[in-house]
């Protein structure tokens, strides 16, 4: 997965005006304490940070 593609997934889930705000703030146990923005800026691959999100939001299966 691609950052953009992460990107894209995140604004699917939450919104264009909503997506990075919650990236940048909301921090995840399974990234280390990190959130996804700090995680991806610390090189954790989008798709991982990506399955992190998706579970920790319960998103459908059909997003994964």
């Amino acid at each position: 997965m691609r950052h953009t593609e992460f990107w894209a997934r995140m604004e699917q889930a939450l919104g264009a005006s909503y997506a990075r705000s919650w990236a940048s703030m909301f921090v995840m146990r399974e990234l280390g304490g990190r959130t996804a923005a700090e995680a991806i800026d610390a090189g954790v691959p989008p798709k991982e940070v990506w399955e992190a999100v998706w579970r920790t939001l319960d998103l459908p299966l059909s997003q994964k």
